[in-house]
């Protein structure tokens, strides 16, 4: 395959990221697609491990100052080359006008560091592509507008639901400053983010689906299983995943079950939820794993007898879309507990692929002593989901979807 030259700049906000593989699989499709581009992150990797999936990744990846007083001179000279830019004063004007309705260091950062990529992106950069709606778009936008060029985003969960009205209004402004394309996870987030643009068909739903190819066949499930029963779950110890509402409900499980928690993930809850546990005297029932590239996630999935989930709505209105974890546990053969929050319910139906239960501690636990006695549904609800997730759920429909907005965006902006 002959690469085209790398006139695609993708904003990201951190990379690498272990809680953001949909991201890393999207751009290694898009690079197996013909697709060449480069990386711009907003901020330096924090995971001390990292999934196969990003080594696989061959893209240029350059950083963005972090903080602007870490890298002063840097920034300075920039926002000197930026001002002579033909975009540059409607750019601050745009900024200017944000500033004032979000007086914060993150604003000020945001320009800084689109002054840095404006004056340091090559030449044969044509358009930017941003993943999530809020600090990322924010930084390609204003990017895009000083040096002319269009940009389109991909927007997920917090970023929707968090970002303040006005702001997404004027970022799918059907104008020369407004986003030439957005894509969304969910038919949730699509449906919303539609209602508040002057020009709804920009956005589309694409589902970022799973790439099956990445993972093993699932394991041989049997109906007879010895030890106890072990309940699994993936995600960051953070309000909107409900592990504070997960633990109370294992600890009221009926005291003949056998059963034991695994939790994968860090998060700043992490002294909060174990200090819960230690409260309900469940500690010794909990396997901390903390966080875990993906081939140790999928490792535990397939030992596992129960995948957990309790999303809910943050007090902040910060929400889960559809998690890809959710998939990658369906591709295991791994049964799904979880609540008809937000676009869970898009992938599961409850009671066919899944469980989906009201996030209190009595609801989750009822439903997982059933599903601890009922081996023959736990086989029937994870084969429908395996079932769909093959049919419904691939990744490559998604990825044809996106080249075709990307190969527009950029074809527009050299006729």
């Amino acid at each position: 395959m002959t690469e085209n030259p790398a006139v695609l700049a993708v904003v990201v906000k951190g990379w690498p990221r272990l809680s953001e593989t949909f991201i890393a699989q999207e751009l290694a499709a898009l690079e197996a697609s013909g697709h060449s581009f480069e990386i711009w992150s907003l901020r330096f990797p924090t995971d001390k491990k990292r999934h196969p999936l990003h080594d696989a990744i061959r893209a240029q990846v350059r950083y963005l100052p972090e903080y602007l007083h870490q890298e002063p001179v840097r920034a300075f000279r920039a926002w000197l080359r930026c001002r002579s830019l033909p975009g540059y004063k409607e750019a601050h004007r745009i900024w200017w006008h944000d500033f004032k309705r979000d007086k914060t260091r993150n604003r000020i950062r945001r320009f800084g560091q689109a002054c840095v990529m404006a004056s340091e992106a090559p030449s044969r950069t044509e358009a930017f592509y941003a993943h999530f709606l809020h600090t990322p778009s924010s930084v390609a936008r204003y990017t895009a507008i000083m040096l002319g060029r269009p940009w389109g985003f991909s927007a997920h969960a917090k970023d929707i639901w968090t970002s303040p009205e006005w702001e997404i209004r004027e970022k799918l402004a059907d104008n020369a400053t407004g986003a030439t394309f957005g894509v969304t996870c969910t038919a949730f987030g699509a449906e919303h983010l539609q209602q508040l643009s002057a020009a709804p068909d920009r956005v589309e739903l694409l589902y970022h689906g799973l790439d099956l190819e990445r993972f093993p066949s699932p394991p041989e499930r049997s109906i007879h299983s010895e030890g106890p029963f072990r309940v699994l779950s993936v995600g960051r110890m953070v309000e909107k995943k409900g592990f504070d509402r997960l633990i109370p409900a294992l600890a009221a499980l009926p005291e003949d079950l056998d059963w034991q928690w695994e939790h994968i993930g860090g998060g700043p809850l992490k002294e909060a939820l174990q200090k819960l546990a230690r409260q309900h005297r469940v500690q010794d029932r909990i396997i901390w794993r903390g966080t875990c590239d993906q081939p140790e996630v999928i490792s535990a999935m397939r030992s596992s007898d129960l995948f957990a989930l309790p999303s809910r709505i943050a007090t902040d209105g910060d929400r889960d879309g559809l998690p890809n974890v959710l998939m990658e546990a369906a591709s295991q053969l791994l049964p799904i507990l979880s609540t008809p929050v937000s676009a869970i319910p898009e992938f599961i139906t409850n009671g066919e692929h899944g469980i989906l239960v009201n996030d209190n501690p009595s609801e989750l636990s009822a439903a997982i002593a059933e599903l601890a006695g009922n081996p023959e549904k736990r086989l029937s609800l994870a084969t429908a989901a395996f079932s769909r997730l093959k049919s419904e759920f691939g990744m490559q429909r998604g990825i044809d979807q996106l080249c075709r907005r990307i190969e527009s965006m950029i074809n527009g902006s050299l006729t």
